[in-house]
């Protein structure tokens, strides 16, 4: 039994320390954290059943990987230790008890949560309020020199601020992670898809190989980001708890997570962790769990550390979003607008707690960069937790029996040859009225969430009416009878008079939602207000326009306006809004004309990053009180928001004379829209003088 453990024992070490080779310095993971984690939890069991085996050289006593040769070393004066994990509330319950006994006490403690963000863990030396050093965590004895590349870093101050700098300690040894957010990231590996470079499989290597370049001023174009969430020494600092940590470093300058909260009790930490995972999918930045910490510094001190990580912190993981296994086959999928879509049948894998067969592959340029092959081991993630996607090939793993994806030349629903135009990645069936496929999708897209929303007509519903009825087109929709539906598999009398009503009410709808719903090429819902607002809800104006003034709409562009054009020019479209019209369709005027609106004659541009909201909330918050929101700068822009890092925007704006306003003078016209008319005049009265 020892001979065996000791043999599987070698084989976990071995293992582990090419994946935290890997992981650690180049950045390239060969699997996920989940299945590293499982072969980690395997070795540490076995070591505590034979401790006699345990070597010096074991990855149970080191934390992370060794230092890059290229960069300078930095010795951490006190330990940059890892955490624990936790995945059920038993563990953190367990941990709770082990503090208890620890202390031998029966009295409460007291808890702070705060979101794990999947990044880099840094720390920064500032010596008289003055950034001096900033290095890696490394191996947690010993890290990287990353210094220059840290300065760049907009979150990260350069020096510490306070109001009276006798309160600066003379040495302050702050902690932190460095991240990228979500749409920084999908930002970042659009940049280097447009250079030919490889993509980052996941927004923390894209921070960690960021962090790691040589010359900073590579550093200094990536969309990096900093969280502090603690010091080497609390005795370096004038507070005595973790919570008041918090807003001690927020009083020097450091951004802290807004999401850090103070737990009175375990079962409040729970009730955190569960909070916490169910915005999870609306944060702006990935997290990979919640991290639970005693609050109190002089517990802390008491309970101190075990061999790798604090006895008085733990880390509580959510399920996986990544995980590696084998893509067995493709098959070609035919969307509603004609797009071949490739999908990968994969070898079952759990990810997220969700078992995951299939994953979307784009289309073929994507199999072409990421140089996918069928039999290929692959890393899959749930983007946003939703939809599954291949990220990449292990290519380590190949053994000769990998074949191409090779992509169709006939649709695979109906025959037609299929098509690629332009610099389109998409390849389409063109055969758009006949394509079984391209049918049923089109109907279930204009009975669905972002269609009409017509309640009883979900997707499953669909493909039934669509074969057994069949409904072919979405004017017969409104030809069904509750007589019919009720005579379907699966259909009673009720369900159906309910699902005839739900049909009968969409027929009353705004011409955003029509639009949207109809499911014209390359429109969605913004672009369907945008229509909805230039033409004030009439669809017989917005079937009599030209491309020339579909271009005079900010946020309209080319490609757009051909396909609107084309599709109210198509002789069977005429014939089906001809049906639906006599049918009893409705258009409502929208509900509050843009000019009545506090923003109405404004078009705003953002540039840079926004520190008290997020783009897509600065963008949100315009349209609601009416204003516009372009995305390259025109003659219609009034408006130029200025960030941290702007671009060349700024200064085109400048040259052209347009107002910039700094993120408070924003958030007060946001604050005070009523306001706005009156500074704009103002603002015209002073420049004639």
């Amino acid at each position: 039994m020892s001979k065996k453990a000791e043999n599987r024992l070698q084989e976990l070490r071995d293992q582990l320390n090419l994946h935290a080779f890997r992981y650690y310095v180049l950045d390239d993971p060969l699997i996920a954290d989940a299945e590293y984690d499982r072969l980690f939890h395997e070795l540490l069991d076995l070591e505590e059943k034979f401790p006699e085996l345990v070597r010096p050289d074991s990855p149970s006593r080191r934390i992370g990987g060794e230092p890059l040769a290229e960069l300078g070393s930095v010795e951490h004066r006190f330990p940059m230790l890892s955490l624990d994990n936790a995945d059920t509330e038993g563990k953190l319950n367990d941990f709770e008890e082990g503090l208890k006994r620890f202390l031998k006490t029966d009295a409460g403690l007291t808890y702070v949560a705060e979101p794990k963000i999947d990044g880099l863990a840094v720390e920064l030396v500032y010596e008289k309020g003055a950034l001096v050093l900033g290095s890696t965590r490394g191996d947690g004895l010993v890290g990287e020199d990353i210094t220059a590349n840290l300065k760049t870093i907009s979150s990260i101050p350069l020096r510490l601020l306070t109001d009276n700098q006798s309160e600066i300690p003379e040495l302050l040894e702050v902690r932190g992670e460095v991240f990228i957010s979500l749409q920084g990231f999908q930002t970042l590996n659009e940049q280097r898809s447009a250079a030919g470079e490889s993509l980052f499989a996941n927004p923390r290597n894209a921070a960690a190989g960021s962090l790691r370049q040589l010359d900073p001023r590579l550093a200094a174009k990536r969309p990096l980001d900093f969280f502090a969430y603690g010091v080497s020494d609390s005795s370096q600092t004038p507070v005595s708890s973790q919570r008041e940590l918090s807003a001690y470093l927020a009083s020097l300058g450091f951004k802290t997570n807004p999401l850090v909260s103070a737990c009175n009790t375990m079962p409040e930490v729970i009730s955190r962790i569960a909070h916490l995972h169910e915005i999870r999918r609306d944060l702006e930045y990935e997290i990979d769990g919640m991290v639970v910490k005693v609050n109190d510094f002089d517990l802390q001190r008491r309970l101190g550390s075990k061999a790798r990580s604090p006895r008085w912190a733990i880390a509580y993981k959510f399920p996986a979003t990544q995980a590696t296994t084998r893509l067995l086959d493709v098959e070609f999928q035919v969307g509603r607008t004609g797009a071949v879509t490739p999908v990968a049948l994969l070898e079952p894998v759990a990810i997220g707690g969700v078992v995951v067969r299939r994953a979307t592959l784009h289309n073929e340029d994507q199999i072409r960069k990421k140089d996918l092959r069928i039999n290929d081991t692959v890393l899959v993630q749930r983007a946003g937790d939703v939809i599954p996607e291949v990220v990449k090939p292990v290519a380590e793993n190949r053994d000769g029996r990998e074949k191409n994806i090779v992509m169709p030349k006939e649709c695979p629903e109906c025959g037609h040859q299929l098509v690629r135009t332009g610099s389109e990645a998409a390849t389409r069936c063109p055969n758009s009225r006949n394509c079984p496929a391209q049918q049923l999708r089109k109907l279930i897209h204009f009975a669905g969430k972002t269609g009409l929303d017509i309640d009883g007509l979900g997707k499953k519903a669909m493909e039934q009416l669509y074969t057994e009825i069949p409904v072919t087109d979405i004017a017969g929709i409104y030809r069904l009878t509750a007589e019919q539906l009720a005579g379907l598999d699966g259909w009673a009398e009720l369900s159906a008079r309910k699902a005839v009503a739900a049909i009968e009410a969409s027929k009353k709808t705004t011409l955003a939602k029509f639009i949207s719903a109809l499911g014209i090429k390359y429109v969605g819902e913004e672009t369907a207000l945008l229509l909805e607002q230039h033409f004030q809800g009439s669809l017989e104006r917005l079937m009599a326009v030209d491309e020339k003034e579909l271009l005079e709409i900010e946020g309209v562009g080319p490609q757009i306006a051909v396909s609107i054009t084309a599709y109210f020019a198509n002789d069977a479209n005429q014939e089906t809004l001809r049906k639906l019209k006599s049918s009893g369709l409705v258009i409502s005027p929208p509900a509050k004309p843009r000019e009545n609106l506090p923003l109405g004659e404004s078009v705003f541009l953002f540039t840079g990053t926004l520190q008290s909201m997020s783009r897509n909330e600065a963008k949100a918050r315009v349209k609601e009180l009416g204003g516009q929101v372009a995305s390259t700068l025109s003659q219609k822009v009034t408006h130029v928001v200025c960030g941290d890092k702007p671009g060349g925007k700024l200064e085109k704006a400048r040259e052209a004379g347009i107002r910039i306003l700094a993120e408070n003078e924003f958030r007060k016209m946001l604050d005070c829209p009523q306001n706005r008319k009156e500074q704009e005049s103002a603002t015209r009265q002073l420049r004639m003088f």
